[in-house]
């Protein structure tokens, strides 16, 4: 069998009768490989995605190295493909890059990033502080945070905020208790924010959670909250997010993601001074890629189940 696999991952098996094709992820895959059986998907854009569900007549098995899998499930890939998903590859570098942005929020980064651009001695940020600081989120002691999508980055983001001091409360599909962590469900939130310091957002794109942090929750919120999101910028409604931050009826957020990327010149997101934005930067590491794509290539070969499987492929 022929297995296309990204430049940009290092891959190779010792498999018997299989053929690794490294194949440029910012271009069509070439018309000589069309063949291919299965195909590892990492930096193709939705485009080209389109293109090799229409080309790739032989496929049979799609490995996303990404933890969301909406842009592939959208592609017009045979029902006769399985996909599989990066779930698990992501864990560690998406939940580092939430606590880097929660602290920053905490510490009040990005005011002193501004002060140093404009050459301001942030007086009012440094020297003797409150403690805690009245109305605004200050430090992770003590903090409330509800991690919303409480899946495998969140399990592994939870403990790091636990050990500063916060007390995390996950929001998943299901209530339940993970380990010291309660569970609620999206039901739960209109009781739970008014209570939370800091939401972290790791949802996927989909029609249920289209817009789903809208105005009605984000005024549930405390004046000083943050909302962090590190999932997918379409869960958000984000003329509501900036009503919000402009009023102050928000205190802030932190957004890894947003509804257009890259985010448009003239976005209002851009100027908010409390507002910080990285460009899609928490992921982009799939760490043990090589691994799962061995495992789940072992697995299409003899008909065992597959890892992270998103859309099984239909028996004909």
């Amino acid at each position: 069998m022929k297995l296309l696999v990204p430049t940009l991952v290092p891959f190779q098996t010792e498999s018997d009768g299989v053929e690794v094709i490294s194949y440029d992820p910012a271009a069509p895959i070439p018309d000589s490989h069309t063949d291919a059986e299965a195909l590892v998907v990492w930096g193709v854009s939705d485009a080209l995605l389109v293109d090799a569900a229409s080309r790739l007549p032989a496929l049979r098995w799609v490995q996303l190295l990404s933890a969301g899998s909406d842009a592939a499930l959208a592609a017009g890939f045979s029902d006769d493909v399985a996909i599989t998903s990066g779930r698990s590859l992501h864990d560690a570098p998406v939940a580092e890059h939430a606590l880097a942005l929660t602290l920053a929020a905490a510490r009040r980064l990005h005011t002193l990033v501004r002060a140093q651009i404009g050459h301001r001695w942030a007086g009012e940020l440094g020297g003797l502080q409150s403690e805690p600081s009245p109305g605004v989120f200050s430090t992770l002691r003590g903090a409330r945070v509800a991690i919303w999508g409480y899946g495998s980055i969140g399990s592994t983001l939870g403990p790091l905020l636990t050990a500063l001091g916060a007390h995390v409360t996950g929001v998943g599909t299901r209530a339940r208790t993970e380990g010291d962590v309660r569970v609620v469900t999206a039901d739960d939130l209109p009781a739970l924010f008014p209570d939370t310091d800091v939401v972290v957002m790791i949802l996927p794109s989909s029609d249920a959670t289209a817009g789903i942090m809208d105005a009605t929750l984000l005024a549930a919120l405390p004046s000083h909250a943050w909302l962090i999101n590190v999932g997918r910028g379409a869960t958000v409604d984000e003329s509501a997010l900036v009503d919000a931050l402009r009023s102050g009826t928000l205190g802030g957020a932190a957004l890894d993601v947003t509804v257009q990327e890259p985010l448009p010149t003239d976005s209002p997101l851009w100027d908010l001074p409390n507002l910080i934005l990285t460009p899609h930067a928490a992921g982009g590491r799939p760490l043990g890629a090589a691994a799962l794509i061995e495992h789940n290539l072992s697995a299409h070969r003899g008909g065992s189940a597959l890892r992270n499987l998103v859309r099984p492929a239909r028996k004909a």
